[in-house]
């Protein structure tokens, strides 16, 4: 259990780092549909799912204090705009996705997951985008957007396979014991 919480939180602290070292030195790019998203954008949305992760796993406690430890790497990887930014949205962001992700989570996790990710996704853009001075322009929102959402999915995807799996291999069993008995 601690090397699986491990993982999650150096995780998320990269996926933090990651995206304002992406953002800082690469600006804005495409992210699809004519949509315009800042560099770290899939490393942001990754991290709203890891951060979840590292809650189910650690506890808030550790998801908040892995939240201090990347934004405070970060002020040292970035601009000044960009750390002070980046702090204020993931901050305001988390907060807003950890307390739909808690409340929620007694329904499942995927459905806690997407639902604070979408949360903490629209807060962090509009934040992120004002506080660091990209424009607020629904191609800028828009593709914060589509990216944060490519980068749940991909996070998302294999956490829903294996639970598929899991579920056709254990009602296989079930079928094979009751031939059997």
């Amino acid at each position: 259990m601690k090397l699986r919480a491990g993982f999650a939180v150096a995780g998320y602290v990269a996926g933090v780092i990651a995206a304002n070292m992406m953002t800082s030195s690469a600006g804005l790019w495409p992210v699809g549909f004519g949509l315009m998203a800042t560099a770290g954008t899939v490393f942001a949305g990754a991290s709203f799912v890891l951060r979840d992760l590292v809650q189910e796993i650690a506890g808030r406690r550790v998801a908040l204090a892995a939240l201090a430890v990347a934004c405070a790497v970060s002020a040292f990887m970035a601009t000044p705009a960009l750390a002070l930014a980046s702090a204020l949205a993931f901050g305001l962001a988390e907060l807003l996705d950890m307390g739909v992700y808690t409340k929620l989570r007694k329904r499942g996790w995927v459905r806690a997951a997407a639902a604070s990710n979408l949360i903490g996704a629209v807060v962090d853009t509009f934040v992120f985008l004002w506080v660091a001075g990209f424009p607020v322009t629904m191609l800028a929102v828009g593709g914060q957007l589509v990216g944060k959402g490519w980068a749940t999915v991909v996070v998302v995807a294999p956490v829903l396979t294996a639970r598929v799996i899991r579920h056709v291999r254990s009602q296989r069993a079930v079928s094979d014991n009751a031939v059997r008995g």
